[in-house]
């Protein structure tokens, strides 16, 4: 089993101070843990378990719900995003023309091993992705909202450099 290494959270006080805000904006409304949650990760870029806490105890909502709706809906995630988010797609088309090929040499080249997303200096981070509707193009990467397309292992090296000051 590999392990997962994490970045340690690091929320400022102005952040928690935003999210108190928008607690206490939603608090006591129907449905508001779902607005609470969209809000806080736009706060803090993710949902680490301190935001989960904070959350938690300023609704009065268990932790178990709190978690539950995190992990089941998509567009929440507990992992923080590098500065620069790569997304390789791993639908069909892209997979079988190396997509696969493609990410391994990605997360090599950043030093990620096991389950590790995010390089330890927040910088870079991956996510396999599923169809991206660029089929025409496979196999894609997007790396934050640019999109690169018709690629193979060699080029991952010219696009990383891109991104390195």
């Amino acid at each position: 089993m590999n392990k997962k290494e994490t970045v340690a959270f690091n929320g400022t006080k102005e952040q928690e101070a935003k999210l108190m805000e928008a607690i206490n904006r939603h608090k006591g409304s129907d449905g508001a843990l779902i607005p609470v949650l969209h809000e806080a990760q736009n706060i803090y870029g993710y949902l680490p378990i301190e935001v989960q806490t904070m959350i938690s105890k300023n609704l009065d909502v268990p932790m178990a719900e709190i978690y539950g709706v995190v992990t089941f809906y998509t567009q929440f995630t507990t992992e923080p995003k590098g500065k620069y988010h790569i997304g390789v797609c791993l639908g069909t088309a892209c997979y079988v023309k190396g997509s696969g090929d493609i990410f391994n040499k990605i997360k090599e080249k950043l030093g990620l091993t096991g389950d590790s997303t995010c390089t330890p200096d927040g910088k870079f981070s991956i996510e396999a992705t599923r169809c991206i509707g660029a089929c025409g193009l496979a196999p894609v990467l997007t790396v934050n909202d640019e999109v690169y397309g018709k690629l193979t292992v060699d080029d991952v090296d010219r696009i990383l450099s891109k991104y390195t000051d």
